[in-house]
């Protein structure tokens, strides 16, 4: 296929990540803001999902929860998830996508640390397992939102989208379930993730589409030229 035939990117493509972006972290920030306002302590909902879930305990969710809490955070998603991920991007031809990755999984963690470190929200008494300074927002959700918006970014497939939504939620349940988190918390770093990552898609749009564009020429070559 000649290249100065293909469909050239929407270089309007940006638009609609960066208003969603934008949207989402004024969201997680208001909610920041609301809670310190409010002198930090839980909402209703949160203090009732927390008792809730004090008087429920299984073998089985506790070592999900568990497995959760260690591929949430730490070593396995500063190092494992960015660089196994960026390696199999860059594998299949997609160096953009790679860099929108990496650098999407740096900027979200580190906007919940400022967030942490800003609101200093205390985490619930009753913990069970060892966290850093700050409930609010959770890190863990907003890891997990972040992996999935970049997912879905990447991908955009209906159940990409559907699998990241599950992962997302899955990851708040586990760390309300282990009381390291309110419920709020989970909330608070799901969009703060979601919204630096769709940020950061406004900015990639047109090299990503580019990118992808390319790939699309490049599979329907053989077939044109059969």
């Amino acid at each position: 296929m000649d290249t100065a035939t293909s469909p050239v990117p929407d270089r309007r493509a940006w638009l609609v990540p960066l208003v969603a972006g934008l949207v989402l972290v004024a969201l997680a920030v208001g909610l920041g803001a609301w809670i310190f306002a409010r002198g930090n302590d839980p909402f209703d909902v949160d203090a009732e999902w927390n008792i809730l879930l004090a008087g429920w305990s299984s073998p089985i969710v506790t070592g999900f929860s568990q497995f959760m809490n260690v591929v949430g955070a730490g070593w396995f998603s500063i190092a494992v998830v960015p660089l196994v991920g960026a390696l199999l991007l860059i594998l299949f031809r997609r160096p953009w996508g790679a860099l929108f990755l990496v650098v999407s999984l740096a900027a979200s963690a580190a906007s919940v640390q400022v967030m942490k470190q800003t609101f200093g929200r205390a985490r619930p008494e009753d913990i069970v397992v060892i966290s850093d300074y700050g409930s609010f927002p959770s890190g863990h959700a907003g890891n997990a939102a972040t992996v999935a918006a970049i997912a879905i970014v990447l991908f955009p497939r209906l159940w990409v989208g559907i699998v990241g939504a599950v992962w997302v939620l899955l990851m708040a349940f586990s760390r309300t379930y282990l009381h390291a988190h309110w419920l709020s918390d989970t909330l608070g770093g799901a969009l703060i993730g979601s919204g630096v990552t769709l940020l950061l898609a406004a900015a990639f749009a047109v090299p990503l589409a580019k990118e992808r564009q390319r790939r699309t020429d490049a599979a329907a070559r053989p077939a044109s030229l059969g």
